[in-house]
């Protein structure tokens, strides 16, 4: 193909031949760029030949997503759909089935005929032309997504943040666990917060527990088994050999050094969990009363073919790198356990059923905590409760690739261009759904992702919303500055969000940092998804910052995230000395104009702050004056980090490193069991409390 061949093709499949960079200039796609992206869509032949041509329009697409209007709804048709009255079948999700005939109608002269159907509930539906015979997906949404009342009628909230693997307690494993979610969820709720926001709480590989950001999971549809309480496992009780591995000296001193440390010790907890929980899981079978197994029955059945496809990928990562560490990739085990409906595999799911079992049982328990987490919150007053965060994406090598590769690319990176604060780029490693595919299934992939993530959750935050619209792809190999858009459906993904929004009664929020393409905040705005807005990076095209009656309303105000230094190195500047120290500055020069940028911000922040006069200005100082203007906001939430509540120095993650930096893994200095009332981080959040709180209500009562 020549290059205009290239660049049409490319167009039709949504890839983007230039983009606009951080500092407003068009950045153009070399040729080889777009065909490796076409190849990693299945769009090219082996010799690079069209291998698939993009068909006309056919009478119906896969799936289409339509918002419900008073109870109408309007499919756009086809010109191959012929004239006259067309007979139609709907089966609804609970299985009924409604037949008519319907004449089309044009909303006006010369625009495309519309079938309408009266009475059609929010739901997954399947909708059936019979001449010409044509099936789809029909997906009928609200188009906005739920808002908790007080929200919905004005009112603003507040809440903490938290790194869930980074909180300390007297009774913990040397990590953060869901009883500790409970305690501290009754606890900042007794100090008037609505929500607790999360890190991603995704599945990880407990044969490589190093593997620690929660930004590349195994899969996003399970949970993290390294936050389950071991001793709140009502078998544990009766575990008499689980209960004398804890009596044990060794297994005492283990479990010390893991309390005792500054970093999570991820392969020694998980070595001391994983031990413990087998004992527990055998004495489960042996002695669970009829209830709890029929329980735990349910949930595997429901939960069904991808709860056993993840756990049997967990059993075969067990096999195989027990002879060798390297044989975690699933890309590198015999064809024949490549794919999860192979004889042999098969074979192997029979073999190992107790290993398999023992990874659904896992999952069957951190449901169950999670739950009790979340049941916790709301009963102690929360009107929104666990903030959830769904990562863009999966590790390649995990279970979401290994049970369905063709919904990703192959062979392809999620990232982000250069920019002021990244100037090599990003690549973070994650394969990128395949949009040909997403809407080939009928978009079941992204639903069941959403599905899962609103689980036990009152809020849902989006991880790079803008992904709904666009990723920036890297194909494997190249350096990130060598990447492109493509583009997904935005209208049909939102009005999914929007659905089960309302079906879990949980708040969506997107995390639109970075690159916003024009437009995109006011489409989420409109669909009621909230924008999520940092303090430092809310500023005019001069620099000069928002002040807090100009943050949009529907938004989570906040001062920091996992990926930004805490308030106390912002104020320092000692973040750019780390990167610079790290090597991710790409010359001395660059180091001195992050400097320089750094200074001037810091007088527009502390001169928005009123603190301009303040000199020398104080980390406390600062940090308070940031939480009275989280508080002012007009934001409906303002969310600030326990980081910043602890006056943590250290960063929890930084961007671009993996071992040069120990990311994910410094726990906090301050264990739940020392916040007492007279806490400075209880003083830090009355001051954003009392900014939010109408006038004469005081603290809410523990």
């Amino acid at each position: 193909m020549n290059s205009q061949q290239i660049r049409r093709l490319a167009a039709d499949c949504g890839i983007a031949a230039d983009y606009v960079d951080a500092r407003g200039g068009t950045v153009g796609v070399a040729d080889d760029v777009l065909l490796r992206l076409l190849n990693a869509m299945g769009m090219l032949g082996p010799g690079g030949e069209v291998a698939e041509a993009l068909q006309a329009a056919a009478v119906l697409p896969p799936a289409m997503v339509i918002r419900a209007e008073r109870g109408r709804i309007a499919i756009t048709l086809s010109d191959a759909v012929p004239q006259g009255k067309i007979a139609w079948q709907v089966r609804f999700e609970n299985g009924k089935r409604r037949r008519g005939e319907t004449e089309p109608t044009r909303a006006r002269p010369g625009s495309p005929r519309q079938l309408v159907l009266s009475d059609i509930p929010y739901g997954y539906h399947q909708l059936t032309l019979e001449a010409p015979e044509a099936h789809t997906v029909l997906i009928v949404t609200p188009g906005r997504c739920w808002l908790p009342e007080n929200v919905a009628r004005g009112g603003r909230s507040f809440g903490i943040s938290l790194q869930l693997y980074l909180l300390r307690s007297a009774r913990n494993w040397g990590i953060g666990d869901f009883g500790d979610l409970a305690q501290f969820a009754k606890l900042s709720a007794s100090h008037g917060c609505d929500v607790l926001g999360l890190n991603p709480l995704h599945q990880m590989f407990p044969d490589n527990p190093e593997h620690a950001s929660p930004y590349s999971p195994a899969s996003r549809r399970f949970l993290n088994v390294l936050y389950i309480d071991v001793p709140a496992i009502p078998e544990f009780r009766h575990s008499a050999r689980a209960r004398a591995l804890l009596e044990q000296p060794a297994f005492s001193e283990r479990l010390s050094c893991c309390r005792a440390a500054a970093q999570v010790d991820y392969r020694a907890v998980n070595a001391l969990k994983l031990e413990a929980l087998r004992l527990v899981h055998a004495d489960f079978h042996a002695h669970a009363d009829q209830a709890r197994g029929s329980e735990f029955d349910g949930f595997v059945k429901e939960a069904g073919e991808s709860l056993h496809n993840t756990s049997l990928f967990q059993a075969l990562r067990d096999h195989f790198t027990a002879t060798d560490p390297a044989l975690g990739e699933w890309q590198r085990w015999p064809d024949a356990f490549r794919r999860p409906d192979s004889p042999e595999l098969m074979q192997f799911a029979h073999d190992h059923r107790d290993n398999v079992d023992f990874y659904n049982w896992l999952q069957w328990i951190a449901d169950q905590q999670l739950a009790a987490a979340k049941d916790a919150a709301m009963r102690a007053g929360m009107r929104i409760g666990l903030y959830r965060d769904l990562a863009v994406g999966c590790d390649r090598t995990g279970s979401e690739t290994w049970a369905s590769p063709t919904d990703f690319m192959a062979q392809t990176q999620v990232g982000a261009p250069p920019d002021i604060f990244n100037p090599a780029g990003q690549n973070w490693g994650l394969p990128p759904f395949n949009p040909i595919a997403l809407m080939r299934q009928g978009y079941r992939p992204f639903v069941d992702l959403v599905q899962s993530n609103m689980r036990h959750a009152g809020g849902l935050r989006i991880d790079h919303v803008m992904g709904l619209q666009r990723l920036y792809c890297i194909p494997e190999g190249l350096p990130a500055s060598q990447g492109a858009y493509i583009s997904y459906p935005l209208d049909d993904l939102i009005g999914i969000l929007a659905l089960e929004s309302h079906r879990h009664q949980c708040l969506v929020v997107g995390e639109d940092l970075g690159t916003v393409p024009p437009g995109f905040r006011e489409r989420m705005a409109e669909a009621n998804i909230l924008s999520y807005r940092v303090l430092f990076f809310e500023h005019d095209e001069l620099g000069e910052f928002f002040p807090p009656e100009l943050y949009p309303r529907l938004a989570v105000a906040v001062a920091g995230s996992h990926d930004l230094p805490t308030l106390r190195s912002w104020l320092a500047g000692t973040d750019i000395d780390l990167k610079h120290r790290l090597g991710l500055y790409p010359t001395p020069e660059e180091t001195l104009s992050q400097g320089v940028r750094r200074d001037a911000q810091r007088l527009k922040v502390l001169r928005m702050l009123d603190l301009e006069d303040v000199e020398p200005i104080s980390a406390a100082a600062f940090s308070e004056a940031v939480h009275r203007f989280l508080g002012r906001t007009a934001s409906v939430l303002a969310v600030t980090q326990l980081d910043d509540l602890l006056d943590e120095h250290d960063p929890v993650n930084v961007p671009a490193t993996s071992h040069e930096h120990p990311n994910w893994r410094r726990r906090y200095a301050h264990s739940i069991d020392s916040l007492t009332e007279d806490h400075p981080a209880w003083r830090l959040l009355e001051i954003v409390a009392a900014e939010r709180r109408p006038s004469g209500h005081g603290k809410r009562a523990s």
